[in-house]
């Protein structure tokens, strides 16, 4: 008997294991709230204002469970929007126009309507119960899409990570936006930030960048901000980007993870890279592995200890498209608290793969607008490289970068916050000024387009070897401040002659030889 006993509770066991969940989902009956439904729909009939506390809850036509509803509420928002009163007989008479009356259940029906409806004064908590009805039932739905694209062998497995994720932030994005609000409240709000800001010691809100010229005038990379930077090949953009991260990671008081995803180069590049920065010891030496003694300890003294702790993230993926870009981004800062994101560069990375017909300007445009919007809903700063067009080599004089010089698409422009450039004189062999003093490593970083802050021209120093840069020093130099410049910056004719304008000179030549003063130099990227 206790043999047969174990058996039967074996058998048991195995019946609840073996139970499909898809289809206990699909036998019950899908969340609804049909007296609500009805009580909603009276009360807007019977009260003048009820229409506008119903919209407030955000309901649409498609949150009715039953079709008739839904046919009755579109008739209504559609007399809204032409400013007709909303009672029965307009409602009658609008279901009459679109045909649709007698599929609602005529006249009687509307009328049946308002008898239900005992008071309006609950009206916006019975539509918030409809909409909860309604994400209820949608999340049925796309739960099951989900299941049976997962069973799907032809499925790729990010694509459906990715579609799953957005599916669920659109029920977020399209039901339940935030309201507006009055402005006390943002008053309060806002003088509370203010006064948290005064009693900072620094001035920094943002992300650092590890340069005190560049946080004087962006107070740190804000979150929701998109930000370009932007350069031609060879100019030293991965190299800056790397900076930026090992600053931002590093950061003594305020250190940020950091999200790094580079289409072009390996990850085990862009880490010898940061630990050439980081160590002051040259590339070449480190990728070679031709390192003394001393240089060894030096690497892991100066550049391993305290690097291997850091919180940088780095995703070498080549073909990353955005829809696999985003899925990666929320899970990174979801996980790891990421507050700065990377990515080198915006024209390697792809759309999506559905619309293969759109030429690649589209597609910019809508990698663009995707990576801002990403930039809100994940409330971190965005940093996205950009190749430059070859029309600044083209121009005779002034090979100084300009908005309209950003490569395929107009529309990063216009969804960044900031547009920032790099121009090296040296990178065009122009070594020195016009009192012949020394700008062969002078970069200069020109803010084009700054949403919330002024436009401003920024030195830096570059120093190849070690693929580092810091602020100019014209102590160092002996530029002294005289220095010609090719005038006022095409977008800020205002500019000041150390804000808005670039150097150049006439590069020094050896012999009819151009002559930069380093010895088998390799272009910076």
């Amino acid at each position: 008997m206790e043999i047969i006993s174990n058996l039967g509770r074996d058998n048991k066991k195995r019946r609840k294991s073996n139970i499909d969940l898809s289809t206990m989902v699909y036998g019950k009956v899908p969340p609804q709230a049909r007296e609500l439904e009805e009580a909603v729909l009276g009360a807007i009939m019977l009260e003048k204002g009820a229409f506008d506390k119903v919209v407030d809850v955000n309901l649409k036509s498609e949150c009715f469970y039953v079709e008739a509803h839904q046919h009755i509420y579109k008739a209504m928002q559609d007399m809204q929007q032409q400013s007709i009163p909303i009672d029965i007989l307009t409602v009658v008479e609008e279901l009459k126009r679109k045909e649709l009356l007698q599929q609602v259940g005529g006249a009687y029906y509307i009328t049946k309507l308002t008898n239900t409806v005992v008071s309006t004064a609950n009206i916006d908590a019975h539509a918030r119960i409809i909409l909860q009805k309604f994400i209820q039932r949608e999340l049925i739905r796309i739960s099951g899409e989900i299941i049976g694209d997962a069973y799907e062998d032809s499925t790729d497995v990010f694509d459906l990570l990715d579609d799953s994720e957005t599916k669920m932030f659109n029920i977020t994005n399209n039901y339940l936006k935030k309201n507006f609000e009055d402005i006390g409240s943002v008053l309060t709000t806002t003088i509370n930030r203010i006064d948290y800001l005064r009693t900072r010691e620094d001035d920094i809100s943002g992300v650092p960048s590890g340069f005190s010229n560049i946080d004087s005038i962006t107070f740190g990379w804000q979150p929701t901000d998109l930000l370009i930077l932007a350069a031609r090949p060879g100019v030293g953009k991965t190299a800056f980007a790397l900076n930026l991260a090992r600053n931002a990671a590093l950061h003594p008081i305020k250190p940020t993870a950091v999200g790094f995803f580079s289409l072009e180069m390996s990850a085990s590049q862009l880490v010898q890279r940061i630990l050439s920065a980081e160590s002051e010891i040259p590339l070449q030496k480190i990728s070679r592995g031709r390192l003394e003694e001393h240089e060894y300890q030096q690497l892991h003294t100066k550049g391993i200890k305290r690097l291997e702790q850091a919180p940088l993230f780095i995703d070498d993926t080549a073909a990353l498209n955005i829809f696999e870009f985003r899925a990666k981004a929320r899970r990174l800062v979801n996980n790891h608290k990421v507050g700065l994101i990377i990515i080198d560069y915006l024209q390697l990375m792809s759309g999506s793969s559905e619309n293969r017909n759109t030429n690649r300007e589209q597609e910019i445009s809508t990698i663009s607008r995707n990576l801002k919007a990403l930039a809100k809903e994940l409330s971190v700063p965005i940093i996205a490289l950009s190749q430059l067009s070859r029309a600044v080599e083209s121009r005779k004089e002034s090979k100084v970068p300009q908005l309209s010089d950003l490569r395929e698409s107009g529309a990063i422009e216009q969804d960044a916050d900031m547009v920032m450039f790099i121009y090296r004189p040296g990178y065009y062999e122009i070594t020195a000024n016009e009192n012949g003093e020394n700008i062969k490593d002078l970069a200069e970083l020109k803010i084009a387009k700054h949403r919330n802050g002024s436009l401003e021209t920024l030195q830096l120093k570059m120093i190849p070897e070690i693929q580092k840069f810091e602020v100019w020093d014209r102590g160092d130099s002996g530029l002294g401040g005289n220095y010609k410049s090719l005038g006022p910056s095409p977008n800020n004719p205002s500019d000041s002659q150390n804000g808005g304008k670039f150097l150049y000179q006439t590069s020094k030549m050896n012999n009819g030889n151009f002559d930069d003063g380093y010895d088998n130099e390799q272009p910076i990227d």
